[in-house]
């Protein structure tokens, strides 16, 4: 027999005595509505308590959910809407074999809907890759809250994943009468699940780290090209400066001073300097012909990168002299669940 029940903190009076004649221990039943406890097993002797991790329907965050495992009864004690006791709740009215075998049977099938939902997630963030991947080949500054978020969801997942790997460990060794020889094949089935999706977590750490790393290197190229076209116009303008600063000086007797047609000398003299510079630039590999948007885009990022600069030194200092040391954390979009079929499984 398979009982599920949904209850809160004020529900315990009526828990207790629900549950009263099953041979549950009754502090254990107590703590399933009254702690948050991380996944673990413990067994006392008529029966054993297995404390799975399954994830919400919408966010990635993962819900405590207390199974009591006697010889004849599942007890499933839940605060909170679990998909993955609808999943398989769903599976066995379809397929009856589903529900064949003992209670530690449905509750390695209950632990293996659980565990393949955590790997949903991974399947999400395969899917994401690409366009992260995207980001940060061109910079984007959404980016950074992409990659925050989805960093917060893999350690929410790492969290839940690795103690129930372990759990599973335990119940496939565990000698325990409660547990058949049938139903540790079983859970040694969900162990190997529960491997792999640890093994994908860190995958997918190690992806956003590599992913991160691009996105500093496309910032780094980015701001080397705003630098190169600082200096470029840099190098164009200072021998221009220099010729204006000549004839800027205050002598009577200097060259084309005392001619109305002079100026005109001097600036086709400066345009000639300027055209042959710029010339010079494009030959040498330098810089290239862009369009006038893009080499005006790309000098106004140079100039308020410049002018930003001095600023935000100086609010750095200000802040680290003044401030404490604070976090931030950006919203997490909502992730999309995984399709029925998976969660049958």
């Amino acid at each position: 027999m398979w009982i599920d029940i949904e209850a809160q903190a004020d529900d315990i009076d009526e828990l207790i005595e629900l549950v009263d004649g099953l041979g549950l221990d009754a502090l254990a039943v107590r703590d399933t509505v009254e702690d948050l406890d991380l996944p673990k097993v413990d067994d006392f002797g008529s029966s054993i308590l297995v404390i799975l991790h399954a994830l919400a329907d919408e966010d990635v965050v993962t819900n405590e959910l207390d199974c009591f495992l006697t010889d004849r009864h599942l007890v499933t004690i839940r605060q909170f809407h679990s998909a993955a006791v609808d999943a398989l709740w769903a599976g066995v009215q379809r397929r009856v074999e589903l529900a064949s075998g003992g209670a530690d049977e449905l509750l390695a099938r209950l632990a293996d809907v659980t565990t393949r939902r955590l790997i949903a997630v991974l399947d999400v963030f395969d899917d994401r890759s690409e366009h992260l991947v995207d980001l940060a080949l061109r910079a984007d500054p959404l980016f950074l809250g992409e990659i925050t978020a989805i960093r917060s969801d893999l350690s929410t997942l790492r969290r839940a994943i690795y103690p129930q790997r372990e759990v599973l460990d335990i119940l496939r060794r565990t000698s325990s009468p409660l547990v058949s020889e049938s139903g540790r094949r079983r859970f040694s089935d969900v162990f190997d699940v529960a491997f792999r999706a640890s093994g994908g977590v860190e995958e997918a750490r190690s992806a956003l780290a590599e992913t991160l790393d691009a996105y500093r290197g496309a910032e780094a190229r980015q701001a080397t090209e705003v630098t190169k076209v600082l200096t470029v116009y840099a190098a164009i303008m200072l021998p221009l400066s220099l010729i204006a600063g000549f004839f800027g000086m205050n002598f009577s007797n200097l060259p084309l001073v005392g001619r109305d047609g002079g100026w005109i000398v001097v600036a086709g003299f400066m345009a000639v300097i300027a055209i042959v510079s710029l010339g010079v630039f494009i030959s040498v590999g330098w810089t290239r012909r862009p369009s006038g948007r893009a080499a005006g885009a790309a000098l106004g990022r140079g100039l308020v990168e410049a002018a930003r600069t001095p600023a935000q030194l100086v609010g750095a200092v200000y802040e680290i002299s003044t401030m404490p040391l604070r976090s931030t954390a950006s919203a997490r979009r909502p992730r999309p669940r995984a399709a029925p079929g998976d969660e049958d499984r």
